[in-house]
């Protein structure tokens, strides 16, 4: 009776951990995203770069920037004023926001830039309230999928404000924000709520605890090998996620889809359900060892299929609609188990103390680096892209490399796993 009721309450508070960080993150996206859904062809270039293409720089960059900073401070975080932080760092990305279109051409380019730079902070605080417990499959695929989910929706609602109120395309980014304010500084109150994780959730994950540099150290070395082609292998997720990201309002165009607000959430809301329904169900495989190997198997089927699914659309077999939905759904299996599953289960596998900010925060500062690095170059070489072309291109080149890099990981760790290391 004791166990049910233990059983029941694990239950209750992974729904409502769930639920929490999924709408906090989806508010954070508010902020970061509705920029994205404008053009921008009546603005100036800057040193011969597109204005689009510098604000995706100069926000990236930001970003970049906090996920250097992030591997240190969220491997580090303590459990208390976490909510609060949360707050303070949306304020702070918001304010660049509204001075936007209030300071002139190219000033206000660096208003991305200072928008970046506590957004990328904000994951790494959401998912300490998530990792380590019975449920963190479930909480940590629904946190996920948020991004999928997020992004469409918070580009829809920016363009139907764009629409019918008729704004100026440089004041929809703050607006908005506004909508979503009110809303994500309640739900980081409701986050410092969560109850931590029972006794028995610690027994069967471990405690995560703060790291310090030298343990930061040790398990990198301990992994080193691993842990380097997870980089590279999340490099070519996160580079071809933004892109889709970042410009998904020029490929539909470029497919002939022009003016539909709702283009932005239809595939994705598609893709967000299948892959919460693949990475929720590990909840029910209690070997963390096992779900630490399917995670990776995910991640070799997800290039598989972005891949296959470009190669379908470039010889006119499949639609540029149902295009962007596979080759969306084979980049996001391989890249929500990294921002889910993965690295809650290799801690748990591996007896680590330690917490999931620090794998995540090294992973995405290089994958953000490359994003910068590649869009700048384009930039900085006037080369002049179709992004259609350029996007359907590199998903056929990289997902073949991807599919290569991962196989060789995880043949990799599964000879490590059979010689597990608890760490002291």
């Amino acid at each position: 009776m004791i166990q049910n009721n233990t059983n029941y309450r694990n239950f209750l508070a992974s729904i409502y951990t769930a639920l929490i960080c999924f709408l906090t993150y989806a508010c954070v996206y508010a902020f970061r995203k509705p920029f994205t859904i404008g053009l921008y062809t009546n603005q100036a270039t800057f040193l011969g770069i597109d204005f689009k293409n510098c604000l995706v720089i100069s926000q990236v960059l930001g970003y970049t920037f906090s996920k250097f900073y992030g591997v240190k401070y969220i491997s580090e975080l303590q459990k208390i004023g976490r909510g609060k932080a949360i707050i303070f760092l949306i304020l702070l990305s918001w304010i660049p926001l509204l001075l936007f279109p209030l300071m002139p051409v190219p000033l206000n380019i660096a208003c991305l830039f200072l928008n970046g730079l506590p957004l990328g902070i904000i994951w790494g605080i959401v998912f300490s309230f998530a990792e380590g417990r019975r449920g963190t499959d479930f909480i940590g695929a629904t946190l996920a999928v948020s991004f999928i989910v997020s992004s469409g929706l918070v580009k829809s609602v920016a363009k139907w404000l764009e629409l019918f109120f008729q704004l100026n395309e440089m004041w929809v980014p703050f607006y908005t924000g506004l909508l979503f304010i009110i809303p994500v500084i309640l739900l980081a109150f409701l986050l410092d709520r969560i109850p931590p994780p029972s006794k028995e959730e610690i027994a069967l994950k471990t405690i995560r605890l703060p790291m310090t540099g030298m343990e930061r150290k040790s398990f990198f070395f301990q992994f080193k090998f691993g842990l380097i082609s997870f980089i590279f292998i999340y490099i070519i997720l996160t580079l071809f996620r933004d892109i889709r990201d970042n410009f998904a309002a020029d490929i539909w165009k470029d497919l002939g889809f022009v003016n539909d607000a709702s283009i932005f959430t239809s595939t994705e809301l598609t893709i967000a359900i299948i892959v919460l329904v693949l990475i929720a169900s590990m909840i029910f495989i209690k070997n963390n060892n096992t779900v630490f190997i399917i995670s990776q198997c995910l991640i070799v089927l997800g290039f598989l299929m972005a891949g296959v699914s470009t190669y379908l659309f470039q010889q006119h077999i499949i639609s540029g609609f149902n295009w962007m939905l596979l080759v969306g759904l084979g980049l996001y299996m391989g890249y929500i188990p990294f921002n889910s599953i993965l690295f809650d289960r290799m801690i748990a596998t591996f007896k680590l103390k330690g917490n999931v900010g620090y794998f995540m925060y090294m992973m995405d500062s290089f994958g953000y680096l490359a994003s910068v690095l590649v869009i700048s170059f384009k930039g900085a070489f006037h080369i002049k892209l179709n992004w259609l072309i350029f996007y359907g291109n590199g998903v056929l080149w990289f997902s073949f490399i991807g599919t290569i890099l991962s196989i060789i990981t995880l043949i990799y760790f599964i000879k490590k796993s059979k010689q597990i290391i608890i760490y002291e």
